[in-house]
């Protein structure tokens, strides 16, 4: 019994990280703990807002920050949630059940979903705030969605990563 409440400790205190910063490309402070990485490939995304990037980053298992593009989050009324979460699954063609879209057509593809509540990486426009997913530019999606897998971390921050992805994406020409 004692395993199994230590086990729901450990995935809730993942989930509802109030404010998750980066110390380093792998290490993240969140709830008065650091969260080390190292030796796991994992996404961070600092969403846009005040002192954050707007991008997401992938980070290989070296810790090496291999490939950025600009993001949206959450509109003010859709706060995309912070914490240091486990991606669930992958859905190629979805279409959201509370924000489908008019034309029919699907409005969420490329899907990496990491809540139980619906929230995802996701093929959107980057021109626009979304309903509390994150909207990866067309051109950047299919790439993070081919590399991801189930299980894979993925960090959400409202500070900025930048200052520990520059070296590395100076190193491959990402700007």
């Amino acid at each position: 019994m004692t395993k199994i409440l230590w086990t729901i400790f450990l995935i809730n205190s993942f989930i509802y990280a109030d404010k998750v910063i980066p110390i380093s490309v792998t290490e993240f402070k969140t709830d008065g703990k650091t969260i080390n990485l190292k030796g796991q490939e994992f996404i961070v995304i600092s969403v846009r807002e005040r002192g954050s990037d707007g991008r997401f980053y992938a980070v290989d298992r070296d810790g090496i920050v291999w490939w950025s593009g600009a993001i949206t989050s959450g509109a003010d009324d859709f706060k995309t949630p912070s914490g240091i979460y486990t991606a669930k699954y992958k859905k190629r063609y979805h279409m959201s059940g509370e924000n489908p879209s008019n034309d029919g057509v699907n409005n969420m593809d490329f899907s990496i979903f990491f809540t139980n509540r619906g929230h995802a990486l996701h093929k959107g426009s980057t021109d626009w705030m979304s309903h509390g997913c994150i909207h990866i530019d067309p051109k950047e999606i299919e790439t993070i969605y081919k590399w991801a897998y189930p299980g894979m971390k993925i960090i959400i921050t409202k500070e900025s990563y930048m200052p520990f992805a520059r070296k590395d994406l100076v190193r491959f020409n990402i700007k």
